[in-house]
């Protein structure tokens, strides 16, 4: 669902039999003021909570392979720690994630044996560890 908590997200919650929620938040204060609140929700509608996601955590420049924190740092394990909840993964800024988006195609699909569609992978198994 898109960002917040607004009509859309508690009819949503409301209405549709939902087995568990994934906040997928980027590190930044303010991006994680609204993971926060979504949090809430889904503990006020009953809706168990899998885990975080913690979206363009990190760019990995493709020619020196230095690591930046262009948006900070381990604020989603910050607020997971805080609300008991597990991390389920950290998704890179990457101009192929883009790219493969915007064309439809994604990265998991377009690059299944990438580097890039690992932490993809990596979540799902977790999500579905929880799931069974």
């Amino acid at each position: 669902m898109p960002p917040g908590t607004g009509d859309t997200q508690l009819t949503i919650s409301q209405q549709l039999k939902v087995n568990g929620a994934i906040i997928v938040t980027t590190p930044q204060d303010i991006a994680l003021i609204d993971a926060v609140k979504g949090i809430a929700m889904f503990n006020k509608v009953n809706i168990p909570l899998l885990g975080l996601v913690q979206n363009m955590s990190h760019y990995i420049c493709p020619n020196c392979h230095h690591e930046s924190h262009i948006f900070g740092s381990k604020g989603a394990e910050r607020e997971a720690k805080n609300h008991d909840l597990e991390i389920l993964g950290s998704i890179p800024l990457n101009e192929e994630i883009c790219t493969q988006s915007d064309a439809g195609k994604p990265v998991v699909v377009s690059s299944p044996d990438s580097p890039i569609s690992d932490p993809y992978v990596d979540i799902a198994r977790k999500v579905l560890n929880q799931l069974e």
